[in-house]
């Protein structure tokens, strides 16, 4: 389990200039790579992709959540690698079912390599663990964000889970993209899979499901901002219900939200 404070920030104006000119250059040689990779593997599918991804990217981290739809990259990274890197973001707001589901599927897929991690700050900043009712935008920063930011340190890039169908911000996804303030390469082999693609690839492997799928939670986060959705509801209605906010911060540049989707 890794522990996350905060960064320290490097001293002198000199070595912060030349550090400056270096990530300009990381962000401009990735973001060529990208291009190449979206054209060579426009027509692949999510399997090519993360091998792709694996082979080609650098060093690549698969970020999950364990929620709902998580077994699919789970168990195609496990496919491919066991070895992965899998970094889980513990908020300490999950739900049981959550915490249940991740021992037990990281277990039956043979991950080797699974990284717990929770801030360290969590403490000071929200000492009565109220701050998702007062303002829900930092205390995701505080137990999702900031502390996956730090996790990516050293990797070059990251799997994500991410589908345009979930909402209008993510209708023109790529299979490659670049996050321009880190340099770093985002990966979302499932970006053109419908609903229904994934239910037939956990059908027809035999994975479990998240326990609170069949409780009406299609899409789960942490406990307290996460309700059971309605049929006919968008899928990610139940996230942060009535609040002007459907997205955790964790996709955006600096991690600020852009108010789209189920509760715009």
């Amino acid at each position: 389990m890794l522990l996350l404070g905060k960064n320290t920030p490097a001293g002198g104006s000199d070595t912060a200039a030349i550090k400056t000119v270096e990530a300009i250059e990381t962000v401009e040689a990735r973001t060529e790579q990208v291009a190449r990779l979206n054209a060579r593997y426009r027509h692949h599918g999510a399997t090519d992709v993360m091998r792709a991804a694996l082979s080609e990217a650098g060093r690549i981290a698969l970020v999950s959540s364990f929620g709902a739809e998580s077994v699919v990259l789970l168990h195609m990274a496990a496919v491919l690698d066991r070895a992965v890197p899998v970094l889980f973001i513990d908020t300490e707001m999950l739900f049981t079912e959550t915490l249940v589901y991740q021992g037990e599927l990281s277990e039956r897929l043979g991950l080797r390599n699974l990284q717990i991690i929770r801030a360290a700050d969590i403490p000071d900043q929200d000492p009565d663990a109220t701050l998702h009712r007062r303002d829900p935008d930092a205390c995701c920063a505080l137990r999702k964000t900031r502390p996956l930011q730090v996790a990516l340190t050293g990797f070059d890039g990251w799997i994500t889970g991410r589908k345009r169908f979930q909402s209008g911000r993510r209708a023109a996804l790529d299979f490659f993209e670049i996050e321009k303030d880190s340099g770093r390469i985002k990966i979302n082999p499932l970006a053109h899979w419908a609903p229904e693609d994934v239910k037939t690839y956990i059908e027809e492997n035999r994975l479990p499901r998240h326990p609170l799928v069949a409780q009406g939670y299609p899409s789960i986060g942490c406990a307290p901002c996460t309700s059971p959705v309605a049929p006919g509801e968008d899928p990610r209605a139940g996230r942060w219900r009535g609040r002007q906010k459907d997205e955790c911060g964790i996709h955006f540049v600096n991690g600020k939200p852009v108010r789209t989707g189920a509760n715009a």
